[in-house]
């Protein structure tokens, strides 16, 4: 059997300056959707949830043959009181997935914003 694992995390901006400062922070309870297309051609939807620490994982075994080839990971909510806005370059993220059975993909950080900035920012 293959087994496979894709994994990221979701932010808050708080300044909305797309930098990461001490003032932003995780967002736990974001959802985040991944397809992936097997080699086989079958379309597999997840739906994965952020933990205390920002961090979604999806994982599956499945025969060699069955494997993930590409998959697509997006943002769908923020349950986050004040960060709800995605930022910019957060709309979703392709990625081919050619690695060995037992090893995991890393996806790049996805962000939300504040709808409105605070003055301390």
């Amino acid at each position: 059997a293959w087994t496979g694992e894709i994994h990221g995390r979701v932010v808050c901006d708080v300044c909305g300056d797309s930098s990461l400062g001490p003032e932003d922070h995780v967002v736990e309870g974001a959802e985040v959707a991944v397809l992936c297309i097997t080699r086989s051609g079958e379309v597999l939807n997840y739906q994965a949830f952020t933990d205390a620490k920002g961090i979604y994982t999806v994982a599956e075994t499945m025969p060699e043959s069955d494997r993930w080839d590409a998959c697509l990971a997006r943002p769908i909510s923020s349950f986050h009181e004040q960060c709800t806005q995605l930022g910019e370059g957060s709309l979703g993220v392709k990625f081919s997935y050619n690695h060995p059975s037992g090893y995991s993909h890393n996806v790049r950080t996805f962000v939300y914003r504040p709808t409105s900035v605070p003055t301390y920012c």
